[in-house]
């Protein structure tokens, strides 16, 4: 599965030369996604060398393979805040995410990349319960959403609510000239490094695939977390989600506003304009990582959905992404625990990374650099709420009986003796350990079934041919290299 966005933008990185290890640097960015990038350019304006580090090319994680909206307009997001916390942090939160939206934007002015202004719209086929939760913590934060009636869909929906001028990208068209930026500035980006630890001391010493670097501060920018000192993957969901993109049958108009449908389970719409057409982008179907019975059909229901609604529709792209939801949908960043005041973490941005990703970069780069936003304050310092404890717990059950579960089935099955058909994969026992065989490309593999993060059995993803850990959400290949953390080392081979 390839995304739309790297069969029309390839990113390019004229003039770097292979970093040296052992080298000392001002700052140290691990990821290169939207956060990460950010984060490195707003540092290099200040004189800062850079050094980001890619464990494996620019964009190829969660940026990549976004669906690209700028928007404030979060599906039930803002209710959900709500719910879990006080009115003065969700203003807080859509504080940050505006403040982030206009940088973004005024950023892409600046440096002549495109993007489409659009309207947002959340919708209901059904019961219109969950708008008006979600049109009145929109009120509450300040953001002028209303009713609405969008006329454009070729199907009905019960009821709507819209914000006006939010925003589309493609996303990497804006790592691009985010990387150029980065360069032209002294700055340095190595793909194919994984971070694998670092020290607590000064400077900061960052244990890589490829050697140590040293630096005065570290920002640990990717999906989850690559250190554990802060136990965000006890606090956060990791999901996996499914987008396709679709070209419409000659007389059918491609919808111009942004949708995201609040019904179970949830689908967005948004037009895609690229080499010279438009076309429609689709996404939704999602659940937690390594807890579906089958990824592919998941795929094969969004398409179905799809078909339904927009009849001829042909599929040019099909991919998937992967997000950290927290326990009170807050994301997390500021410094880490036990990190000696050096180690800056951005995660569980919650499916909405374009606004989040760059709020967070904005709240680092001020602590750092003695820039003082109260919103990032309010967000970073926040104390722990009794309904995100109680869900983190809920949550921490639930993968401590997956474990033990997945465990006890693996005893009771030994390994087949006949390779899986190709595209399939099983786990089974030998010998007492839970070990996974794959058939991909032709070839079979085996190799440990058992996460290193933390010992969950892992289940096979039919859709992505992966070997996928329904604790904390790790993905592998099926060769066994990590695809997805928080684990930082491979499944071994057998």
């Amino acid at each position: 599965m390839s995304s739309l966005w790297f069969d029309t933008q390839s990113v390019s990185l004229p003039g770097q030369e292979p970093v040296t290890p052992g080298s000392q640097w001002d700052s140290v960015v691990v990821g290169a996604g939207l956060t990460g990038l950010t984060t490195a350019v707003l540092l290099a304006r200040a004189g800062h060398q850079v050094l980001v580090l890619e464990a494996r090319s620019v964009g190829a994680v969660a940026t990549g393979h976004t669906t690209g909206k700028v928007s404030l307009l979060q599906g039930g997001n803002l209710a959900a805040i709500l719910s879990a916390r006080s009115v003065e942090t969700l203003q807080a939160y859509v504080e940050g995410n505006r403040e982030a939206q206009s940088w973004l934007l005024r950023y892409l002015q600046d440096r002549g990349v495109e993007y489409q202004d659009r309207p947002a719209y959340i919708y209901a086929e059904d019961s219109a319960g969950s708008l008006e939760e979600e049109l009145d913590a929109c009120h509450q934060a300040g953001l002028d959403a209303a009713w609405a009636e969008p006329a454009e869909l070729p199907y009905a929906v019960g009821a709507a609510v819209e914000l006006k001028d939010q925003a589309q990208i493609h996303p990497l068209a804006v790592l691009q000239s985010l990387a150029e930026e980065l360069v032209e500035r002294g700055g340095h980006i190595a793909q194919g490094i994984r971070m694998q630890g670092a020290t607590t001391g000064k400077p900061v010493v960052v244990k890589t695939s490829a050697g140590e670097f040293s630096a005065d501060q570290v920002v640990l920018a990717t999906g989850a977390p690559a250190l554990d000192r802060g136990g965000h993957f006890a606090r956060m969901k990791g999901l996996r989600s499914y987008a396709q993109a679709y070209r419409l049958p000659q007389g059918m108009t491609v919808p111009q506003g942004m949708y995201l449908g609040l019904d179970q389970p949830g689908r967005s719409l948004r037009s895609a304009p690229v080499n010279g057409e438009e076309l429609l982008l689709v996404g939704g179907n999602g659940h937690q990582v390594g807890r579906a019975g089958s990824p592919a059909a998941a795929q094969r229901d969004l398409e179905s959905w799809t078909q339904r609604r927009f009849p001829g529709a042909q599929r040019t792209h099909a991919w998937s992404a992967q997000d950290y939801q927290p326990a009170d949908s807050v994301p997390y960043f500021g410094l880490l625990p036990q990190s000696g005041g050096r180690i800056y973490v951005a995660t569980g941005f919650n499916k909405w990374g374009m606004t989040n990703g760059v709020a967070a970069a904005l709240a680092i780069t001020g602590q750092i650099l003695g820039g003082h936003m109260p919103w990032a304050q309010a967000l970073s310092q926040r104390p722990p709420s009794v309904k995100g404890l109680a869900t983190a717990a809920k949550d921490n059950a639930s993968i401590g009986a997956r474990m033990t579960r997945d465990w006890i089935q693996t005893e009771l099955h030994a390994l087949p003796d006949d390779p899986p058909g190709e595209g399939q994969g099983t786990v089974g026992r030998v010998h007492g350990r839970p070990v996974g065989v794959s058939t991909v490309d032709g070839v079979t593999r085996r190799v440990s079934a058992v996460c290193p993060h933390m010992g969950g059995v892992v289940t096979w993803n039919d859709a992505e041919c992966s070997w996928d850990c329904p604790l904390h959400a790790s993905r592998f290949a099926a060769d066994g290299q990590v695809l997805e953390g928080p684990a930082v080392n491979h499944l071994e081979p057998e």
